[in-house]
């Protein structure tokens, strides 16, 4: 009959939890948040084991074995907490992980008070910690805000499994004291608490790795895509995104017009107030575009202290409407924030329509010519003012 060493394998585990916690950091790096708390939270709960495994050398129930099995169940709690806001992260929200958090300061606080009543502290930690567990769950099965892969489903799983174990560990020790007498009993439930935490444990950090790569591979995306200065679309993904939305305006033959916009004077800003300034500038102006812009509206930063608007659905006087509002917003914000008024010159062409048919049809570069066009125009009569291309 196969005998299971429930010590072994809880050194074997503890030994591979030391391995993640030292390689994780190697593999992940730590530019970003939810590496941090995920590398904090395996830290935590190696930490965890190696304080549990040092309370057994200890004599039991004295002042040793007291403090560290109470860090041990800090240790391992919160590092369930990290790692809870590890996964919120990875699924777009917020880093908030209250209940985890308030549970993992219960759950250390009554085992520290009822230390000395073992089946207390043995049925208060499994159970707490299971229902801990249970919250985590709870939110991963949430839908996520950004598009994940299906590392989650791997979480669930693996936390799914070591919520059970623990529960039936914490039912068995409060209820069934004699049959779990210490930390080591090699009770069934015991012995699949050990395999399973070893398993899950791969699991898990299989799981962890895969998040990771989806937000790398999210962040790569985002650097191509994105000015690095503004956070605006840059000029490539702007043009590719405005072909498309240019088509769909075509087919179901919706006005739609191109803004082309020119920051005035910016060389001088920059001689005079330094580039750090000139950099200020370009961010408020983005910051503008985006506070008067609407849900269906396309802006990027096509070059220097250029930018590109396409706004769909919408005529000249809409197009103008935008403008008005663009400007009024400089005004009430550009001159507190940067110690000078930023204006702007711009041009606008609209969609062509076809002379014999009257339906629309253009192409985004032909637009962006004639806007350009009218830009030029702007700048001629002075700057600081917004033209619409007419055909001679």
């Amino acid at each position: 009959m196969l005998t299971i060493d429930v010590s072994s394998l809880f050194i074997t585990m503890t030994l591979n939890l030391l391995i993640m916690a030292v390689a994780l950091p190697y593999f992940m790096g730590r530019e970003n948040r939810a590496a941090r708390y995920a590398q904090t939270g395996i830290m935590l709960q190696t930490a965890g084991w190696i304080f549990l495994l040092l309370s057994s050398t200890c004599q039991r129930g004295g002042w040793a074995d007291h403090l560290l099995s109470v860090l041990a169940m800090a240790s391992v709690s919160s590092g369930m907490v990290c790692n809870a806001m590890a996964f919120e992260l990875w699924c777009g929200r917020k880093p908030a992980a209250y209940v985890p958090a308030i549970i993992a300061v219960l759950m250390t606080t009554g085992y520290g008070i009822g230390f000395a009543d073992y089946p207390f502290r043995v049925g208060w930690s499994n159970g707490l910690l299971a229902l801990q567990i249970a919250t985590v769950i709870v939110s991963l099965c949430r839908t996520p805000q950004i598009p994940i892969g299906r590392w989650r489903w791997l979480l669930v799983i693996s936390l799914s499994v070591q919520m059970v174990v623990l529960a039936l560990r914490g039912v068995l020790g409060a209820f069934y004291t004699a049959e779990f007498p210490n930390f080591y009993a090699p009770h069934l439930v015991n012995q699949i608490f050990a395999l399973s935490s070893n398993a899950m444990m791969v699991l898990s950090v299989v799981a962890i790795l895969l998040a990771h790569r989806d937000e790398m591979a999210r962040e790569l995306e985002r650097l191509a895509t994105q000015d690095g200065l503004t956070g605006a679309l840059n000029r490539r993904a702007w043009l590719l995104q405005s072909r498309i939305d240019l088509a769909s305006s075509l087919r179901y033959r919706q006005p739609v017009g191109v803004l082309m916009l020119d920051l005035d004077y910016f060389k001088q800003i920059n001689d005079t107030h330094g580039h750090a300034v000139g950099d200020q500038a370009l961010q408020l102006f983005v910051t503008g575009l985006r506070a008067v812009s609407r849900a269906g509206d396309l802006f990027c930063r096509y070059g220097g202290e250029e930018f590109c608007v396409l706004l769909n659905c919408a005529d000249l006087a809409a197009v103008k409407a935008y403008d008005e509002r663009l400007r009024l917003w400089l005004q009430q914000h550009s001159a507190g924030e940067l110690g000078f008024a930023l204006s702007y010159s711009a041009g606008i062409a609209m969609c062509r329509r076809d002379v014999d048919t009257g339906i629309e049809s253009d192409t985004i570069e032909s637009m962006l010519q004639r806007a350009d066009i009218a830009l030029y125009q702007a700048k001629s009569h002075g700057r600081g003012c917004t033209l619409a291309w007419y055909p001679v």
